[in-house]
């Protein structure tokens, strides 16, 4: 089997990144964005990082092929996708794949940490005691469930053509999705999944690389978060945290 390679990336700023940051400064309850989730699009700063990704893309390719590209079908992400395959010249569509969505949160959809314990402290108390893996807020999904949807999605990926054909394969997405793409490929515990959540960010348009010669050999990550390529190529790195979650840690 040829090398396969898996290019993970979180999208660039979202307007809801900024939102969400603001609320959480001047203490607010409740994040001022007006837009459902799936429909939060970029700021320019956002829209400069996909460019940048596409330059760095555009160097990758000349020795390993971009063979796909797939996206959350979430604004933020799809229009990442999409600048980045641009700016590199990559003759290929996106595919789009609700299974790479962020992480719904049901009625805690929009509040700060603060608007959780002020609104439901039954609720703050139930992830205390359930923890980030397991707690599934009323309407919405545990991180546990995310990494379902997750293992289909790989599954689907690994009956497909280009799993056969050297290059590698971009997946465009949210934070907390890669870090259990990472659960799932590299066979992490639970307790190495949270204390990796707890002490590493996935900075806006950062890249995390996983590679495998052998199916039988599992995966290994070469980069995880690297974001060095924005400022080579004209852009400037952010990190923002969980942007839909309201406890990341």
């Amino acid at each position: 089997m040829t090398t396969d390679n898996l290019i993970l990336v979180r999208h660039g700023e979202s307007l809801g990144n900024v939102a969400r940051e603001g609320a959480e400064a001047v203490q607010a309850q409740v994040i001022d964005i007006e837009q459902r989730d799936p429909d939060v699009d970029l700021t320019r700063r956002g829209e400069s990082q996909a460019a940048a990704l596409g330059r760095w893309l555009a160097d990758v390719s000349a020795d390993t092929p971009i063979r796909s590209a797939w996206s959350s079908p979430y604004v933020r992400a799809v229009r990442t996708c999409e600048i980045a395959v641009e700016q590199a010249g990559l003759a290929i569509n996106p595919h789009l794949d609700e299974r790479l969505r962020d992480r719904e949160l049901g009625i805690l959809d929009l509040l700060t940490w603060g608007g959780v314990l002020a609104r439901y402290p039954e609720e703050a108390e139930r992830r205390r005691h359930l923890g980030k893996m397991y707690y599934r807020p009323p309407g919405g999904e545990s991180w546990s469930d995310v990494a379902l949807r997750l293992r289909s999605f790989l599954a689907d990926r690994e009956r497909t053509e280009d799993v056969e054909r050297p290059g590698a394969d971009l997946i465009v997405t949210h934070d907390a999705v890669i870090l259990l793409m990472r659960y799932v490929l590299e066979e992490l515990t639970e307790r190495e999944l949270l204390d990796l959540a707890a002490h590493q960010s996935v900075g806006n348009a950062s890249v995390t690389w996983l590679t495998r010669s052998d199916r039988a050999a599992g995966w290994e990550l070469t980069t995880f978060g690297a974001n060095d390529h924005l400022s080579r190529y004209g852009s400037e790195p952010t990190t923002h945290g969980a942007e839909h979650d309201a406890h990341p840690h």
